[in-house]
């Protein structure tokens, strides 16, 4: 699959859940997308409901195939549950680590930042949004993007929610990656274990 580029609110009710950012079309409309979402809903397989978990963790970091069989495999040959060193590495990526910070206002978003050379880690300019943090690295907003329209939207608006495992200081605009997340840490609502099983088949 390439990345997706169409509706967020399809994803959205496809899964039921927010996974791209606040719908109010899960309000409205609280049923699947297509002519058959009203229509009643077969018993999904064991394979269905285990594929379906796999799409919403890379719809949600915005990963394609490649990429996420190659996160699925560093999350095996570490210490630890694979399921949960999955979400880990999920979580240290730069792109979801400037969003996580509030420099930007969702996930893609950030990704736009990362690209476009607006992030620094350490000091040095970093483009590319699935760079894997270590835990102690600075993320700032390089000196000539502090006054971007986007960066100072997101930061004035930003969330009043706080994750343990990042820090934010404001006058400087420079964050900090602690260590990586512990599963309860993680908000989103994934069922990592059906992902490990699926690979394992």
């Amino acid at each position: 699959m390439a990345r997706y580029i169409g509706p967020k609110a399809k994803i959205s009710r496809k899964f039921g859940e927010p996974i791209m950012g606040p719908s109010k079309a899960l309000q409205k409309k609280n049923y699947g997308p297509g002519m058959h979402g009203r229509g009643r809903k077969r018993k999904q397989s064991e394979y269905a409901l285990q594929l379906l978990e796999k799409q919403k963790v890379k719809y949600t970091y915005g990963i394609l195939e490649r990429q996420f069989r190659a996160l699925f495999h560093r999350a095996q040959v570490r210490e630890g549950i694979t399921g949960e060193n999955l979400l880990k590495l999920c979580e240290a990526r730069l792109d979801n680590t400037v969003y996580r910070l509030g420099i930007a206002s969702s996930r893609r978003a950030a990704r736009q930042l990362v690209s476009h050379k607006h992030i620094i880690v350490d000091g040095e300019v970093v483009n590319i949004p699935s760079y894997s943090l270590k835990p102690g690295q600075l993320i700032g907003v390089r000196e000539k993007s502090k006054s971007l329209e986007a960066v100072a939207s997101s930061l004035s608006a930003r969330n009043t929610k706080r994750y343990n495992w990042v820090e934010w200081d404001g006058q400087e605009l420079v964050g900090k990656f602690i260590s990586y997340p512990e599963r309860d840490q993680i908000p989103e609502n994934f069922n990592e274990q059906a992902i490990v099983e699926l690979y394992s088949k």
